[in-house]
This record gives C-alpha cells, structure tokens and sequence, in this order.
C-alpha cells in the first residue's frame, strides 16, 4: 500500500491533491503543531491577474497548540470576505457551490479544511481513503512520526512529496522497517486563467477548477478522459 502524509491545508495547491491522487491511503497529518505563516489555514488565489492571499484568522492561545485543536476567529467576518473575493476572482457562478461551506459557523480550523478538502475531492474525482493521524495513537517527531504512522497502517511505501520531507527523513530506518520511498513527480500544467497573462502556478486547485471546469482532473492528472474512464 501506498501511503501519503501531509498536513491539513486551506484550500490546497494542485501538488497537494495530485499526491492524494496518486495514493492508496492519505493520512491528514492533524495531530502536530500549528505553524503561524504556513498554509494551513491560508492560501492564494487569482483576481484580476494577481495573486491574492485569502488567510483565516484564527485563536492564538499556546505555541505548542495543535491544529487539531486550532479554532478560528469567529469575531472577524472573515467567510464572507472570502467567499466575496472568490466571486470577483472567478464569477458568482464559480464560486456559488462554496456559498454553504462559507455560511457554516466553523469553530475549528480542521473541521473548515476538511469540508473544503471534501468539496475539492469531489469535483477532481478523488476516491483516495483519509485518515487523520490524531486517531492513530502515534507519537514522535519528524521523520520518526512519518515512519511511525506508516507502520501503523501497515503501509509498504511512502510518497514523498516536494517538500522539505525529502530532506529530513532518515532513509536508513525507512529500509530497515521495509517501507519503500516513492517521490512525488509533479510537474505543474499550464492552462487558461482569466484575467491578463502571464499564468500564475502555486494557487489554490480552486483556480483550476474554476477555470477549467469538467477537465481540471486530466489536467491535472495529464491524463486523457478516455484514460481516466478506464481508472475509474
């Protein structure tokens, strides 16, 4: 079994759910610390050619807090913010499906996430099974944990993605506990965005979806429908 692990995002890149795709088994890495300037609970979409930081503000009660348990500023009115930004980016009809998620009254940052990871699942049709590791019972650090939570699901290899896990984990312990190390190969595609060029990568898979609509799966993917038809 192939496992990927990486933390909860706000509205996560094309990388991020490109490794889920590619996964037999996700684990949502929601039991660690918070990380202030991180992207679990920002990120960027596209309006009127530029990059925009959409960022939800949230509680800050201890250093160690985790985001489990990270609840959100219900004092500022940051959802319909959002959800006002998204319309202007991408047109009321885009951004309309999002409009009950935005109305809910969130109380904790990984709840917003996962229902807007579930939304984003949805539309690129991505069946991967989730665990989050807060019901693991699995401690330690790093790339301790990493391994530690791929024994836990019995997982024989570990997609690695592109970030600072390819540096960190200790490739000696992954081959003695017989769990293979996959990279992740990602290459970013190139589609149409509205507004003036030049394109823009990194942005939410929103900016995808919004602007390519039924195809953001095969582009995203690289496949063809007709081999997306025959995967599914």
């Amino acid at each position: 079994m192939l496992v990927a692990i990486h933390q909860p995002h706000y509205l996560p890149w094309l990388g991020y759910l490109h490794r889920m795709a590619q996964a037999d088994l996700f684990i949502v890495l929601d039991h660690v610390q918070f990380e202030r300037g991180n992207y679990q609970n920002r990120t960027q979409v596209r309006v009127n050619g530029a990059a925009h930081w959409l960022t939800v503000p949230v509680l800050q009660r201890s250093q160690k807090e985790r985001i489990v348990d990270k609840t959100i500023d219900t004092a500022q009115d940051w959802a319909a913010t959002h959800l006002e930004t998204l319309r202007r980016g991408y047109g009321a009809a885009a951004a309309a499906p999002l409009k009950s998620i935005y109305e809910t009254p969130w109380e904790r940052l990984a709840d917003l996430d996962a229902a807007l990871l579930e939304f984003l699942r949805a539309a690129f049709g991505i069946r991967t099974p989730l665990v989050n590791s807060s019901e693991l019972d699995v401690e330690g650090a790093k790339s301790e944990l990493v391994l530690n939570l791929c024994e836990a699901v019995g997982a024989r290899a570990l997609l690695v993605g592109l970030g600072g896990s390819r540096r960190y984990l200790d490739r000696a312990a992954f081959a003695r506990a017989g769990v293979e190390l996959v990279l992740q190969e990602f290459n970013h595609p190139i589609y149409p965005q509205r507004g003036p060029m030049p394109f823009i990568g990194g942005l939410s898979a929103l900016d995808l979806l919004f602007n390519c609509g039924p195809r953001s799966r095969s582009v995203l993917t690289g496949q063809t429908e007709e081999e997306l038809s025959v995967a599914t």
